[in-house]
């Protein structure tokens, strides 16, 4: 029987790049939009897009737990992660912000170990010190460079602390739920339920629209198509296939990412040993994707079993 191809890394790959250029894409709409705002005009454009690719309707809707896991992420994760990101981006750069949030992998692949029974493998925890010493090194580097704009503020990281927290929960909430929903169903759900939280900032959305400039626009279709529509549906395949360790140690890619992309884009000039670092996060995910093999047993106790 012919068994499907896991694609599982070459798609966390995509969500890697598309949640990094999400950061870059927040802090040019920072000036434009307000946090409530950018959240909920973001949700309104994914749910469009998802829309035609989920086609509601040919799939059952799920019910009982499952809905409610979906509920709680889409409050957490798409409600409330956004709207604590958007905040923080007002007085952190890109490449800052995606460092201080990717504090969320950890917490996720610790807690899974509990929660989900995944256990802590050599390969994985390993990893992913290797690949936080890299997130160390580029938040060190950065802070030591006097080229690189803006000045972390202690808000901003109390933020971006929140917000990581609020990723952590709500990777851990879907990941159960996937169980029962579809990953392009799971992303369109957690949509509408983030937009329903966030329907308070529909005022300010629509003054804050008639200001926007077709930049502005442009920007944040690309916000709710690219990182919100696709990077979530990405993220959800691979979550459904591997452990939620893996998957959210691998998104210690953004931040090198995110810290090439802002330069590029915004500007925004990375110090040199953010390069270190980023190589530093490449090699901690290269490990966390080693399969730790059985170990062989010593040849007199197969002979042993042989025998008996």
């Amino acid at each position: 029987m012919k068994t499907s191809r896991d694609l599982s890394l070459p798609a966390m790959l995509v969500t890697v790049v598309l949640w990094a250029s999400a950061f870059v894409a927040i802090r040019a709409l920072g000036d434009t939009f307000s946090p409530g705002s950018l959240t909920l005009g973001r949700l309104v454009v994914g749910a469009l897009a998802l829309t035609l690719i989920v086609r509601p309707g040919r799939v059952p809707l799920p019910r009982g737990r499952p809905l409610q896991l979906v509920v709680l992420y889409g409050v957490i994760w798409f409600g409330a992660y956004n709207i604590a990101l958007n905040a923080a981006e007002r007085d952190l750069d890109a490449g800052t912000t995606a460092l201080i949030v990717n504090i969320g992998p950890a917490l996720i692949a610790l807690l899974a170990g509990f929660l989900f029974k995944e256990g802590f493998p050599a390969p994985l925890l390993i990893g992913i010190g290797v690949a936080f010493a890299g997130v160390v090194l580029i938040a060190v580097s950065t802070d030591s460079d006097s080229t690189v704009v803006d000045t972390a503020s202690t808000t901003g990281v109390l933020l971006c602390l929140a917000a990581a927290v609020f990723y952590a929960i709500g990777a851990l909430a879907q990941k159960p739920a996937l169980r029962h929903v579809d990953p392009a169903m799971s992303v369109w759900l957690g949509c509408l339920v983030g937009l329903v939280v966030c329907l308070p900032f529909a005022p300010a959305l629509v003054s804050e629209l008639d200001d926007a400039s077709a930049h502005d626009l442009l920007w944040l279709a690309y916000l709710g198509v690219f990182p919100t529509a696709i990077g979530f549906t990405t993220w959800s395949y691979a979550l459904q296939r591997i452990s939620a360790g893996q998957a959210a140690s691998t998104t210690y890619l953004a931040p090198a990412v995110a810290t090439l992309l802002s330069w590029a884009v915004l500007d925004e000039v990375p110090a040199a040993l953010a390069f270190v670092g980023g190589a530093l996060c490449l090699l901690g995910v290269a490990i966390t994707r080693i399969t730790p093999g059985r170990r062989p047993r010593p040849a007199a106790e197969r002979e042993s079993a042989h025998d008996g």
